[in-house]
């Protein structure tokens, strides 16, 4: 004689009301920029980690995003 499982309850999908925040609640603005990419990052090629950083050096010294 088999025992029969019960079915795992199924889950309702939630609908998202509006748009999400930027995660971690930062949003970053490059509208209006004139920098080049090379101005940001140099001419030699850089790891993806480097990029982040420098990103986020120019970000916080020209006050682009919001905190």
């Amino acid at each position: 004689m088999a025992i029969k499982k019960k079915a795992a309850p199924k889950k309702k999908a939630t609908k998202s009301s509006g748009k999400k925040p930027a995660f971690g609640g930062y949003a970053i603005s490059f509208a209006g920029r004139t920098e080049t990419v090379e101005q940001v990052f140099g001419n030699k090629p850089i790891a993806p980690s480097e990029m982040t950083k420098k990103i986020w050096i120019f970000v916080k010294s020209n006050s682009l995003s919001n905190r």
